[in-house]
Parts: structure tokens; C-alpha cells; sequence
């Protein structure tokens, strides 16, 4: 569970429901017609932009914004060098007996174990990368757009609002509620695209970047105990992917 994203939706939308409690009510705040034109009219108009299984499919990665089990690259880096260490002792048949948890280091050690040459590795797992980022930016394109067309969606009910208030103004009673169409709308618009679907876009965008690069790292690693690399310079290697602080490398290992 990311408690950043947790906590940080809970809280605005917390300060906001406080901040409407405090002006008057809850109630004065919801608006059928506003609900319709802004949450519903957005959710066809970002289909229309995307193919049905792309827009089904972003609920499943917007998950990934609250719970998400990324692999530590530390971690990673030390799995690495005691599979390079065994690698050296054993032949690549000895990292059969490896215990990986990481589904793309297992499917990289698979293909040294199954005896693939270095380029057909290397072009497998490139494209692998390539294709898990592109879905990654396809989730994040979707949330984008809500961002986008939340607040135009507001806008275009603060104009059926206004519409609906200069029509009728001979009549007083009609007045109110166009006006709690105009501007709810308007703030139904904002609070879609600032408190829920630009922040989720811009944090499966982080998710996006941290996967990413523990994906190039097994690469890095994978392709580096193919070569036969020493354990200890496939560590120095490697630890260029932390920050300069957590880079403490060893260099009295190895051989």
C-alpha cells in the first residue's frame, strides 16, 4: 500500500468536505445535473479517445497508484552478484536452483539457462521494456485526459447553467438552481482533475520510471554474468542506478 497516495487523497478530499461543511452543508453541494454532465460526460468523452480495452484496462493500473510491490535495486544488485558468483562456479545451470521472486529476472535467467546468445537476450528483453512502458503511458495517457476534459466538462455545464438562467429569468425560482449548475459543474470539473486524475497520472508515471529502471538493471546484469564478468565489477556496474550516496561498493572482493 503506497501511503503518500492514500494519505494525500484522503486529506484533500477531507479539507475540501470540511471546508463545505463549514460554508453551509454537504448538501447544498450536490447537484444530479452536475454529477451527470461532469463524472459521466467525461467517463464517454475519454472513451472516445481511447480503444475499449486500453480505457477497461486503466482501473486495473490506476491500482497501481495505492498498491504497488516494487523490487528494492539494492536488493536486486545483491541477487545479481550472488547469481554472477554462482554463475562463475557452476556454468548457468547452476541458477536454475536460484530462488527469484522478480518475473523478469526469472524470464532473463531462463533464457542464460536455456543457452540463448547474448543479442537474442538482449533483443527480447529490450522489447519486453519497451512494451511494459508503453502500457505504463497508455494508463497514464487515460488519467491525463481526465484531467483534461474534467475541467472543459465543467465549463461546458457552467454554460447549460447560465443558458438555463438567462431563459428563465422572468422567473425567480428557476434562477437558483441553473446557478448551482453553472458553478458546480465548474467545481465538479476541478476537483476531477486536481484531486484525483492528475495526481494518479503523475504517480503511475513515477511507478512507470522506478519499474523502468530496475528493468534495465536486470538487463544490465543478466547480460553482464553471460559475459563471464567478475561478481565484484558487476556490482560496481550496477550501483551506478542507485544515488551517489547509497553507492558504498566493495573493493576488496572478488578476484
Amino acid at each position: 500500500m503506497d501511503l503518500a497516495t492514500l494519505i494525500g487523497i484522503i486529506g484533500a478530499f477531507g479539507v475540501m468536505i470540511w471546508a463545505m461543511v463549514s460554508a453551509g452543508g454537504i448538501s447544498i453541494y450536490v447537484d444530479v445535473p452536475s454529477v451527470l454532465i461532469v463524472f459521466i460526460g467525461s467517463l464517454f468523452v475519454v472513451m472516445m479517445k481511447f480503444n475499449l480495452k486500453q480505457y477497461l484496462g486503466a482501473m486495473k493500473i490506476a491500482a497501481k497508484a495505492f498498491m504497488f510491490k516494487l523490487d528494492n535495486p539494492e536488493d536486486l544488485i545483491e541477487q545479481s552478484v550472488t547469481m554472477a558468483d554462482a554463475a562463475r562456479k557452476g556454468g548457468f545451470l547452476a541458477l536454475e536452483e536460484a530462488q527469484i521472486s522478480n518475473s523478469f529476472m526469472q524470464k532473463a535467467v531462463d533464457m542464460l539457462v536455456d543457452g540463448h546468445d547474448g543479442d537474442v537476450v538482449r533483443e527480447a528483453l529490450e522489447k519486453d521494456i519497451v512494451l511494459t512502458e508503453e502500457r505504463h503511458k497508455s494508463g497514464i495517457a487515460i488519467f491525463k485526459a481526465f484531467g483534461d476534459v474534467g475541467p472543459a466538462m465543467g465549463m461546458i455545464g457552467t454554460l447549460v447553467g447560465l443558458v438555463a438562467m438567462l431563459s428563465n429569468m422572468d422567473d425567480p425560482k428557476s434562477i437558483g438552481p441553473a446557478m448551482a449548475v453553472a458553478l458546480l459543474t465548474t467545481l465538479y470539473g476541478s476537483l476531477l482533475a486536481n484531486l484525483v486524475a492528475l495526481p494518479i497520472a503523475d504517480k503511475l508515471a513515477l511507478r512507470m520510471n522506478e519499474e523502468m529502471l530496475n528493468r534495465n538493471l536486470i538487463m544490465d546484469a543478466v547480460l553482464a554474468i553471460q559475459d563471464g564478468q567478475n561478481p565484484r565489477v558487476i556490482e560496481s556496474f550496477l550501483k551506478n542506478y542507485l544515488a551517489e550516496k547509497k553507492r558504498k561498493i566493495d573493493t576488496t572482493g572478488g578476484e
